[in-house]
């Protein structure tokens, strides 16, 4: 997905350990290149074509590079029940960063077995607040709640996502502490406006909501993702690499939207799409071809190549 606009950053950007391994290979002005350890990238946009499906060079590539010792990591805006896209394509770990960060899935069980392997919730007070505040910032906004297994959105949220809602009910009766779901942790929260600019809602949603919530946006819709302060694809991907011993400078990272800014920014090499949010393109290292052209095979073939 794509869209254009003015984005800020609402995360502070993680740290991981300092690595010295360096590869033979420089960038345009001399500045060395760290062997890349992990592949990190996002789904819809950027790995998926615009038909939800992964090609078979794309496949092909994603293989290869798991079979150099090249981590894959799945890092994503979708929730676990929406991974069967790519369950038929894990290697390895298996492992997947969805909600933006909110949750570390192992996608080895397949569709509908997802295991968490970790867990960044959203307070409930953190997310009424946010309600709270966009609703005055921006009357009319309308909200979903996605939680680890439960989806519940308000009566008048349209129909954006191909499934039926587990309750119909106001933002502040599905986020109280007795509301529905509510032996759940909540991962996001899903505002959308009808009729504002998706980037100006975006900039208006942060102004508002400051630091009670990490705002963002990957839809090409005025949708915003409300997710846990600091909870970002950057900050769980950030952990995820410390347990491995992984630096940001080993790690190569992909995505189209705003919602990648953050990621593209704290990786070594990031690629932005063809088809990226120019935000997007000013946070990446580099570009590659559009989704339609498998622009994140492209990058891990001429990348395995150059190990050679």
């Amino acid at each position: 997905m794509r869209d254009n606009g003015p984005v800020t950053s609402a995360t502070r950007q993680p740290e991981t350990p300092a690595s010295p391994k360096l590869s033979t290979a420089f960038e345009q002005g001399g500045t060395p290149i760290v062997a890349p350890r992990l592949i990190a990238t996002d789904l819809d946009g950027t790995l998926l074509r615009d038909d939800k499906s992964v090609s078979p060079r794309t496949v092909a590539a994603l293989a290869a590079a798991e079979e150099a010792g090249i981590e894959v990591f799945f890092v994503t805006g979708r929730p676990a029940r929406w991974m069967d896209v790519v369950s038929d394509h894990v290697h390895g770990h298996g492992l997947a960063i969805c909600g933006n960060g909110a949750a570390v899935v192992d996608l080895h069980g397949g569709p509908g077995a997802h295991r968490f392997v970790k867990v960044r919730e959203l307070a409930r007070d953190n997310a009424l607040d946010a309600v709270r505040l966009l609703r005055e910032a921006a009357p009319g906004t309308v909200y979903a709640v996605e939680q680890t297994y439960g989806f519940h959105q308000e009566p008048a949220y349209p129909k954006l996502h191909m499934e039926i809602p587990d309750t119909l009910a106001p933002a502040e009766e599905l986020l109280a502490p007795d509301g529905p779901g509510s032996d759940e942790p909540v991962l996001k929260i899903l505002a959308f406006h009808p009729d504002l600019d998706p980037d100006a809602f975006l900039t208006l949603a942060r102004l508002a909501i400051d630091d009670r919530a990490n705002v963002t946006r990957s839809s090409p819709s005025a949708l915003l993702e409300i997710s846990g302060p600091g909870v970002s694809k950057a900050s769980t991907l950030a952990l995820c690499c410390a347990e491995r011993g992984i630096s940001h400078e080993e790690v190569v990272a992909f995505g189209d939207m705003p919602n990648d800014v953050e990621m593209l920014t704290w990786a070594g090499q990031s690629y932005a799409m063809g088809n990226a949010h120019p935000d997007v393109i000013a946070a990446a290292s580099g570009c590659t071809v559009a989704n339609n052209d498998d622009g994140v095979a492209v990058v891990i073939e001429r990348m395995l190549a150059e190990r050679r």
